[in-house]
């Protein structure tokens, strides 16, 4: 009995935060706090994590340190805060008061919200997926991305170690469409927090199982993978929240018979510290550093 409860805690582990997640972003929507209700839940999301990291973890090594906890603070902190919170919050917040839900004739207005959300992320996915698979796949890209996968292991901390230009860059890929549409700002605000969610569920080291779930969902089964230092795993599972357009254009990848790899990275050297890491990527493009391969 007791193996059936355990295996099963590991099959709705993941739903289950993430559903806790929505269900307190919906609390706070419905207080008129959206933001500071998304700033609770995250946190608490976080603080979550860590405790489940350390009494389940899917690899024990990658609960040691690496020296990387101050340069992925620095840039969790330069993204969430500069980019996320002034870009995101002020302008789309603002600019998608006034200019998101003007009847374009293109977006369902009359739908329910839950549909009109899942219908944001498919959109917003869209570009989210190109601008990742671009990161890969295109020089002038791929070195502000490598100081992402240059991480030597996956947990919930260095969720935000993203170089501010690959940020930026994300964000006028995928914000653009919603835009175009005409999207009510609600729709936005339901998107950008999910994001932030499985962003963070999708980097945590805890053992968990999915199924079916990771032919939907990006999940940390299929993240794994995409961090493999295997071109043929790593150059797949683009989709930020959703496989959709993984399946359409032929890259998703999820090996069952096999576990995703510990040892993960890039193949070429990336600085230790913050500042190094932000000057990096455009002594790539310099050509100070040779490419040799993208993971």
């Amino acid at each position: 009995m007791r193996s059936v409860l355990s295996q099963s805690l590991y099959y709705i582990l993941w739903p289950l935060l993430l559903g806790l997640c929505i269900a307190g972003t919906q609390v706070g929507l419905a207080f008129g706090h959206g933001v500071l209700g998304f700033n609770v839940v995250y946190l608490l999301l976080a603080c979550a994590l860590a405790v489940l990291e350390r009494l389940l973890p899917h690899e024990k090594q990658w609960l040691l340190g690496d020296s990387q906890l101050k340069p992925d603070l620095a840039h969790t902190l330069l993204n969430k805060g500069m980019v996320q919170v002034i870009i995101v919050v002020s302008t789309v917040t603002g600019l998608a008061g006034r200019v998101g839900g003007v009847s374009t004739g293109l977006w369902p207005q009359q739908w329910p919200m839950f549909m009109q959300v899942v219908l944001g992320l498919v959109v917003m996915e869209f570009g989210l997926y190109w601008k990742h698979r671009l990161a890969h796949e295109k020089d002038w890209l791929w070195p502000f991305h490598a100081v992402h996968h240059s991480a030597p292991r996956l947990w919930f901390f260095n969720t935000g170690r993203f170089h501010v230009v690959d940020t930026v860059t994300g964000l006028l890929f995928g914000l653009p469409l919603l835009f175009a549409l005409g999207a009510p700002n609600e729709v936005f605000s339901w998107v950008a927090a999910i994001t932030a969610y499985v962003g963070m569920l999708t980097h945590c080291n805890v053992e968990m199982k999915f199924g079916w779930l990771s032919l939907v969902f990006n999940t940390p089964e299929l993240h794994r993978w995409h961090h493999s230092r295997v071109l043929r795993e790593s150059n797949k599972n683009y989709g930020e929240n959703l496989t959709l357009w993984d399946h359409v254009f032929g890259t998703y990848f999820c090996a069952k018979e096999r576990r995703p790899p510990a040892n993960i990275g890039i193949s070429h050297p990336m600085p230790s510290d913050f500042l190094g890491q932000l000057r990096a990527p455009f002594g790539l493009l310099a050509g100070r550093y040779k490419v040799t391969e993208t993971v």
